[in-house]
């Protein structure tokens, strides 16, 4: 699963969703969707984020293991 930390810089910029999406070329629906975890982004989109906000795309998005596999 990847988590990510766009709500936090977006603040830290003063952008809002719309902001960021036009400066991604995305429509709003998907930083909302992104942001609440509903579906991963493409590597170019995360890189693009990332870009946006002037930081390594590890600062914005982390992945972490997915327990699903030790259930079974």
């Amino acid at each position: 699963m990847i988590r990510n930390r766009m709500k936090e810089h977006r603040a830290r910029l003063g952008l809002k969703q719309e902001d960021l999406a036009r400066l991604v070329g995305v429509r709003r629906e998907t930083i909302g969707n992104l942001e609440k975890g509903r579906y991963n982004p493409s590597l170019v989109l995360a890189w693009n984020i990332a870009k946006v906000f002037g930081v390594p795309i590890e600062e914005v998005f982390t992945v972490e293991p997915d327990n699903t596999a030790e259930r079974e």
